[in-house]
């Protein structure tokens, strides 16, 4: 009896696994705005495998064979990210609208994505201009860096932003802390048309001396939602105050010696490497470091003391990490603030490869 209901059981588990296979987009459509006659644009889809087995991807059919299609040929792991890429020739002037079958085992139906936007006879590519792609909009920089605020001083930073797109945006910055306020100008942008956010960083709110960071978030009109791919980061650096010294006081001032201020990094093919600084303290009080803070991740640091008697020394540990480097978008580097008058803020550069 038993044998006679194994295969039945057999034949209801596989279409409940088979079912359980998910291919998930990010969105299923992406307009790329405007393009110029024979420069090629490409749509990149964001896709994710939410299921508990692997996935294949047997084909990606495009409508036509004016666009192309890059798409992953081996297994994605389960909870695996990947991408699609959908690339237009541009060889029509005009509006254009494509889609693509994607074939794969997490359905008996094909999922279909697409592409459109529009081809212009006269078109001038900021590209290089506005490096940065935030939807329609593009941006000259992703990141504003404050550096060297002296307390209840203002600094202002300026982000230029392009709309690439078909129509008029309202650009703005979302999730601005109290030290930050930001203006746009012009208010409206029409496509094709270009702008300015001037930043402004008010330093009296700041509350510690050294690195604050945060991130703010670029949007397209007023409610938009937040999105990771709109962020900008933001950093300040407020440097602790020094009184004016005699020069008696200066000649009996701690004084930091290092054994180099950048660190040079080769993996070698390892997933993480250690280097190690030198800190001595040459003057003639107690050196005291008060701040050792990371622009970045990928790092990690150790430092044996934080006060330094004259002439003596500690180790500063820096062990970088190379997958969560390579991922980075800024210049990984470490901040540390002393209360050595000639070097009350200094910035230790990380190169690796």
């Amino acid at each position: 009896m038993i044998r006679k209901l194994l295969p039945l059981f057999l034949l209801t588990l596989i279409p409940f696994t088979a079912s359980a296979q998910k291919l998930v987009a990010e969105k299923t459509t992406v307009d790329v705005g405007r393009t110029g006659y024979q420069m090629p644009t490409t749509a990149t889809f964001e896709f994710k495998n939410k299921s508990h087995r692997h996935l294949k991807i047997s084909e990606v059919r495009p409508d036509c064979n004016c666009t192309s299609i890059e798409f992953p040929k081996e297994q994605i792991a389960a909870g695996g990210k990947f991408q699609i890429k959908m690339t237009y020739n541009a060889r029509q002037l005009g509006h254009f609208d494509h889609q693509a079958a994607i074939i794969s085992n997490a359905s008996n139906k094909p999922l279909y994505i697409r592409m459109k936007g529009v081809v212009l006879a006269e078109y001038q590519d900021f590209s290089g201009t506005y490096p940065i792609e935030m939807g329609d909009l593009r941006l000259d920089k992703d990141a504003l860096e404050f550096d060297d605020v002296n307390k209840g001083f203002e600094q202002v930073q300026e982000l230029h932003v392009y709309n690439n797109g078909t129509q008029i945006y309202q650009p703005n910055l979302m999730h601005l802390p109290s030290y930050l306020s930001a203006v746009v100008v012009p208010e409206r942008l029409a496509p094709n048309r270009a702008g300015k956010i001037t930043v402004t960083l008010h330093s009296d709110k700041l509350h510690d001396y050294g690195l604050t960071q945060t991130s703010v978030y670029l949007a397209g009109n007023p409610g938009d939602k937040v999105s990771p791919d709109h962020e900008i980061s933001v950093s300040a650096v407020l440097l602790p105050p020094f009184v004016e010294m005699t020069a008696d006081e200066r000649l009996r001032a701690p004084k930091l010696q290092m054994s180099k201020q950048t660190i040079n990094i080769d993996f070698e093919g390892k997933k993480k490497k250690t280097d190690v600084i030198e800190l001595t303290n040459q003057g003639q009080t107690e050196l005291d470091i008060s701040s050792l803070q990371m622009f970045t991740g990928g790092l990690t640091v150790s430092l044996g003391k934080s006060k330094l008697a004259p002439g003596q020394s500690t180790k500063l540990k820096v062990t970088a990490m190379r997958d969560e480097l390579l991922k980075l978008r800024r210049r990984p580097r470490i901040l540390m603030i002393t209360n050595d008058p000639d070097q009350g803020k200094i910035v230790i550069n990380i190169n690796a490869k």
